[in-house]
C-alpha cells in the first residue's frame, strides 16, 4: 500500500498492511531529532520514521494584519496581538505566542461586533500555489489544516478576540454578542475553505480543523450550549468538505466523549486527537462504542508516560494502545498532542521504534 492508500484504508474502517502513523511534535522537537539523526529537513525525518500523513501549509497570506508593534507584539489578520514568550531550562527552551491584547474584549452589543473593522477577508490570500504544495506530496495522505492565522474554527478564534474569561461570560449571559462574533468567524472560514477546495480539492484528501471543545474533567460548556451555538457551524465545516470530496478531521483536546454523538450526527470522519488522561477518552472504550463511526487518531500520552516514563514504559504504553485500537481499521497511530521539547529524546526514539515493531 502506498501512504495514502493507508491513511484512507484506515478511515474508511478497512484493514490496511499496517496501521497509518502520523508525527505531531514542536519545532523544536524536530530540530533536536534532525541533529540528533543527521538527517537534513522535516520531509526526510518523516520519511525516516515512515509516516504517512502530510500537512500542507495552504495559501500565502497577502492582506492586512501582521503589524509589528514597539513591544514586540505582531498584529494578527484578525487584529489580535502576540508576543513571543521563551520557556528556558537547563535541559531545552520553548517558544510560544501569548496572547497581549484581544481586541472585542470591550465590545458590548452585536452593533459593536459589527462596527469592528479588523475583520478578514478571504481575498486576502493567494491560492495558486496551493495545488502544486498538495502535488508536492503525491503518494501521501494530504491534510490542509492552515495554522493559527487559518485554521479553521470558532470557539478559538472568539477565545482570541474577546479574551477566554470574557467569552464564558458572554456564553452564559449574552448569547446575542456570541452569534454576532461566531456568525462572522464562521462566514469567513466557510468561504476561505470554499476557494481553498475550488483550487486544490483533487490533491487533498483530509481537511482538518481544530477547536478545543474539552477540559482535563468535560467539556468546556453544556451540551445545549454547544449544540445552540457551534454545532451549526461544525456541520457546515464538515458538509462544505464532504461536498468536494474530502474526509473531514477534528482536532480537540481534552474530555470531549459527551460531544462524541454529536460528532458523528454531523458527518465526523476523523477525531483527533484523543487525550488518553483525560476522563472517558480511553482508547478501548471508544472503540467499542464508535468504532464503527469515527476514525480515530491520536490516544499516546504526552502527559505522562511519554514524556516521564523510561523508553521501556513508551514501548509498552504504544503496545497497550495499539492492541486497543485493533486491526480493524479506524485507528491512525499518533501521539495525543505535539512532542513537547521536555521529552527526552531516547523516549521518542523508542517510540518511534515501537510504531515499527507494533502496529
Amino acid at each position: 500500500m502506498t501512504c495514502r492508500d493507508r491513511v484512507l484504508a484506515a478511515v474508511a474502517h478497512q484493514s490496511p498492511d499496517r496501521l497509518p502513523r502520523d508525527y505531531w511534535a514542536t519545532p523544536e522537537v524536530t530540530e533536536r531529532l534532525l541533529a540528533h539523526l543527521r538527517l537534513p529537513d522535516r520531509e526526510a525525518l518523516l520519511r525516516h520514521f515512515g509516516f504517512d500523513l502530510r500537512y500542507v501549509e495552504g495559501p500565502s497570506f497577502v492582506g492586512q494584519g501582521l503589524r509589528r508593534h514597539d513591544d514586540g507584539s505582531v498584529e494578527d489578520l484578525w487584529g489580535v496581538r502576540r508576543r513571543a514568550v521563551s520557556v528556558a531550562r537547563r535541559e531545552y527552551q520553548w517558544t510560544y505566542q501569548h496572547v497581549v491584547q484581544s481586541p472585542l474584549a470591550a465590545a458590548e452589543t452585536p452593533a459593536d461586533v459589527a462596527a469592528y473593522a479588523r475583520w478578514p477577508s478571504p481575498d486576502w490570500w493567494d491560492y495558486t500555489g496551493l495545488r502544486a504544495q498538495c502535488q508536492s506530496h503525491a503518494g501521501h495522505a494530504v491534510v490542509i489544516a492552515g495554522d493559527r492565522l487559518d485554521r479553521t474554527a470558532q470557539l478559538k478564534p472568539m477565545m482570541y478576540l474577546r479574551g477566554m474569561e470574557q467569552t464564558y461570560v458572554d456564553l452564559a449571559i449574552n448569547p446575542a454578542l456570541v452569534e454576532a462574533i461566531v456568525g462572522r468567524i464562521r462566514e469567513y472560514f466557510l468561504e476561505y475553505n470554499r476557494r481553498v477546495f475550488e483550487t486544490a480539492a483533487d490533491s487533498i484528501d483530509i481537511f482538518m480543523m481544530g477547536d478545543d471543545f474539552g477540559t482535563q474533567q468535560g467539556p468546556m460548556m453544556s451540551l445545549e450550549t454547544w449544540r445552540q451555538h457551534f454545532r451549526p457551524g461544525f456541520a457546515a465545516y464538515i458538509e462544505l468538505a464532504h461536498r468536494y470530496g474530502l474526509k473531514a478531521m477534528h482536532h480537540t483536546c481534552g474530555s470531549v466523549v459527551d460531544l462524541i454523538p454529536d460528532f458523528i450526527e454531523c458527518g465526523l470522519d476523523i477525531l483527533q486527537s484523543l487525550q488518553p488522561q483525560a476522563v472517558g477518552m480511553d482508547l478501548a472504550a471508544l472503540r467499542r462504542e464508535y468504532g464503527h463511526d469515527l476514525c480515530f487518531h491520536g490516544g499516546l500520552d504526552i502527559q505522562g508516560v511519554i514524556p516521564h516514563g523510561t523508553p521501556r514504559e513508551v514501548r509498552e504504553h504504544v503496545r497497550q494502545q495499539v492492541e486497543a485500537a485493533g486491526n480493524q481499521g479506524g485507528y491512525i497511530l499518533c501521539t495525543a498532542h505535539n512532542l513537547q521539547p521536555d521529552t527526552p529524546t531516547q523516549n521518542i526514539l523508542a517510540l518511534f521504534e515501537a510504531y515499527a515493531e507494533f502496529g
